[in-house]
């Protein structure tokens, strides 16, 4: 599966880039299979990701808890937790 990937504030900065398209293993079925993916991608993303629990996701601009399934997703945004003020 497909799928287009958009980063956003200092996820996109580790990462250095803001989007991408990627093709997802079979085995990639929730969102915490994309952000454990993802870690296994390389040291930018290793370093954006180390602690996914605190990652936000949006699939298709809805937030999405870390064991909903990504099958049907068209765009996934990968945030940072946000902070209040």
């Amino acid at each position: 599966m497909s799928v287009k990937l958009v980063y956003f504030a200092w996820v996109r900065e580790r990462i250095g880039k803001p989007e991408e398209e990627i093709d997802l293993p079979a085995s990639v079925i929730t969102v915490r299979d994309l952000l454990n993916h993802l870690k296994d991608l390389g040291e930018e993303y290793e370093n954006a990701l180390q602690f996914p629990e605190v990652i936000r996701v949006a699939i298709n601009q809805e937030h999405a808890e870390h064991d909903e399934l990504i099958a049907g997703a068209r765009e996934i945004g990968i945030f940072p937790p946000m902070t209040g003020g």
